[in-house]
C-alpha cells in the first residue's frame, strides 16, 4: 500500500492547528480547486485577488482529505475536515520546513536570470533515471511555489531539485533558507527586472542570495564565463560554501565545453566535468541549452550520481511549454514549423532563442521568421534593449520580422524594410497577418514576455491545421 504524504497528525504537529475532523490521509497537497485531485490536502491561500476560502467546500466536495483554514464557516464544517491555523500562508511555509526537514534527499536548488525551468526539468529527467526524484512543477519558484513544491516532497525522495526566482532584492533568501540545498545553481545574471534594480550588481547579489540557505559546505554551480562569476564567487565563499564549481567555456571553468556542433534538433557535445571527459547529446536546440547542460551534469558530479548515465539522458531532453516547444502543423496545404518561446523574454533570452531559430533549416523555399512581443520590465533604457536585437537578427539570417508593442516598434524600424514582415500595436492583430503570409516549409518563432499575450498567437497557429508534434517526439528516440 502506498505510504500517505501526510496524516492528519503529521499535519497538525507541523502547522500547529486545531482539527475538525480527523483520522485522515493527504495523498497530495494544492492551493488552487480548479487542479485540485481527490486526497489532495487544500490549502486556502489568500492572495491579492482571490481567497481560497471561497473554494473550501468545493475543494471537499471533490474529494480533497482536507483543508487547511485560517477561518471556518458552517458551509466548510458540513463539507469534510478541516485545519483551522493562523495564516494558511504560514502553515504551507511549515508544511514545506515539515517535509525538507523529514528527508534526506540530495537537494539541488536552481535560480538565475534566464534558464532557471529549463535546467530544473532537465535535472527532474537525469535524476529521474538514477533513483526517486521530486522537482517543483511548471515555474514554482516564488513564495508560495517554492513552500508549495516542499510540501509536495514524498520522504523517500532521493533527488530533489527546486527552481527558486524573485523579481525584487531579498526574496530568494527566506526560500533558500526554506529548501536548505546542497547544491545551489546560479544559470546566469542578465538585464532581468532590471527596473527595480539600480544595477546588474545588484540582481548578481539577488541572485547571490540562494547561497544564504546553502548547506554547511555545500556546492555552488556559477556561469564562469558571465562577468559577475567573481561577485557570486565571492557570496559563495562567505556562504560557507565548500567548493566553487565554474562551468562554461572559460579556461579556467571545472565543467568545460571542449566543442559542440550546433543543429536544428539539438546538439552534440564534448565536454570535460570536473576532470572526466565526456560526449554527450542534447534533444532541445540551443548553444544556451548547451550551456546550461554543463551545469546539470556538474550538480550530478557534485552529489555522487552517475555522470555518464546522466549525459545519456540529455539526449532526451525536451523543450517545456513556452520554451522552446516545436509544433509542426499542417494546414491548407501547407506545413511549417511553430517554435513556442512565448512564456517570458528578456534581452538575454531572446537573443538565444532567435540565435536558435537561425540554427532551425527551412524546408525548400521557407524562411526563419521572428514573432516577437515586447520585453517588459527592463526600466528606462527599454526601447534601447529592443533595438540592440536588430545585429542579432541579421546575424541569425532571419528572413522576416513580425512585431507588436510599442518597445518592439523600435527593433521593426532598426530592421531593414527587406526584411519587415508587419508590425501591430497589440498581440491578437498579428495572427490573420500570419496567416496571410505563411508558407510551406517556414519556421515561425513566437517569443514575449508573458504580459505581451505571445501565447495565444502561438495557440491560434497551432490550431490553423494538424500538429505532427506528438508523434515526431515519439520516434525521435
Amino acid at each position: 500500500m502506498t505510504q500517505p504524504l501526510w496524516t492528519s497528525e503529521d499535519v497538525l504537529a507541523a502547522t500547529g492547528g486545531a482539527a475538525h475532523g480527523a483520522g485522515w490521509n493527504a495523498t497530495g497537497v494544492s492551493i488552487d480547486s480548479r487542479t485540485l485531485e481527490a486526497g489532495d490536502l487544500f490549502v486556502a491561500i489568500v492572495g491579492e485577488n482571490s481567497d481560497g476560502h471561497a473554494y473550501v467546500a468545493n475543494a471537499l466536495e471533490k474529494g480533497a482529505a482536507a483543508a487547511v483554514v485560517s477561518r471556518v464557516d458552517d458551509d466548510m464544517m458540513s463539507a469534510g475536515s478541516l485545519v483551522q491555523v493562523g495564516d494558511t500562508l504560514e502553515a504551507l511555509n511549515e508544511l514545506g520546513r515539515a517535509a525538507r526537514a523529514r528527508t534526506d534527499a540530495k537537494i539541488i536548488a536552481v535560480t538565475g536570470s534566464v534558464g532557471k525551468t529549463g535546467t530544473k526539468e532537465g535535472l527532474r529527467m537525469i535524476f529521474g533515471a538514477q533513483g526517486p526524484t521530486h522537482a517543483s512543477a511548471a515555474s514554482y519558484n516564488n513564495l508560495w511555489g517554492v513552500p508549495l513544491s516542499l510540501a509536495r516532497m514524498p520522504k523517500e525522495t532521493e533527488f530533489g531539485v527546486f527552481e527558486i526566482g524573485m523579481n525584487h532584492p531579498g526574496e530568494i533568501t527566506p526560500l533558500s533558507k526554506m529548501v536548505e540545498p546542497l547544491v545551489g545553481i546560479v544559470t546566469t545574471v542578465e538585464a532581468v527586472h532590471i527596473e527595480y534594480f539600480d544595477s546588474l550588481e545588484q540582481i548578481a547579489d539577488a541572485k547571490g542570495e540562494l547561497f544564504d540557505g546553502l548547506q554547511p559546505g555545500g556546492i555552488a554551480i556559477l556561469n564562469r564565463d558571465n562577468p559577475h562569476f567573481e561577485r557570486l564567487r565571492a557570496k559563495a565563499e562567505a556562504s560557507g560554501a565548500g567548493r566553487i564549481i565554474g562551468f562554461g567555456e572559460h579556461e579556467e571553468a571545472e565543467a568545460r565545453l571542449d566543442k559542440v556542433a550546433l543543429r536544428d534538433d539539438g546538439s552534440s557535445v564534448a565536454a570535460t566535468i570536473c576532470g572526466q571527459k565526456v560526449t554527450y547529446k542534447v534533444g532541445v536546440p540551443g548553444r544556451h541549452i548547451v550551456m546550461n547542460s554543463l551545469a546539470m551534469l556538474a550538480a550530478v558530479q557534485a552529489v555522487g550520481a552517475d555522470l555518464a548515465l546522466a549525459a545519456m539522458a540529455l539526449g532526451r531532453l525536451q523543450a517545456p511549454k513556452g520554451r522552446g516547444e516545436r509544433h509542426f502543423v499542417t494546414a491548407g496545404g501547407r506545413s511549417f514549423t511553430v517554435i513556442d518561446e512565448s512564456y517570458n523574454a528578456n534581452p538575454a533570452s531572446m537573443r538565444a532563442s532567435i540565435e536558435a531559430l537561425g540554427q532551425a533549416k527551412p524546408q525548400g523555399r521557407g524562411r526563419r521568421i521572428a514573432v516577437l512581443g515586447d520585453m517588459l520590465e527592463l526600466g528606462e533604457d527599454a526601447d534601447g534593449m529592443h533595438r540592440d536585437l536588430a545585429p542579432v537578427l541579421r546575424h541569425s539570417h532571419i528572413d522576416l520580422l513580425f512585431a507588436c508593442g510599442p518597445h518592439m516598434r523600435e527593433l521593426f524600424s532598426a530592421v531593414p524594410a527587406a526584411h519587415q514582415g508587419r508590425y501591430t500595436p497589440s498581440a491578437d492583430a498579428l495572427v490573420d497577418l500570419l496567416v496571410e503570409e505563411i508558407r510551406n516549409g517556414d519556421v515561425l518563432m513566437v517569443k514575449g514576455s508573458f504580459g505581451s499575450k505571445m501565447g495565444p498567437v502561438v495557440e491560434a497557429l497551432v490550431a490553423l491545421g494538424e500538429d505532427d508534434s506528438e508523434s515526431i517526439l515519439r520516434n525521435r528516440g
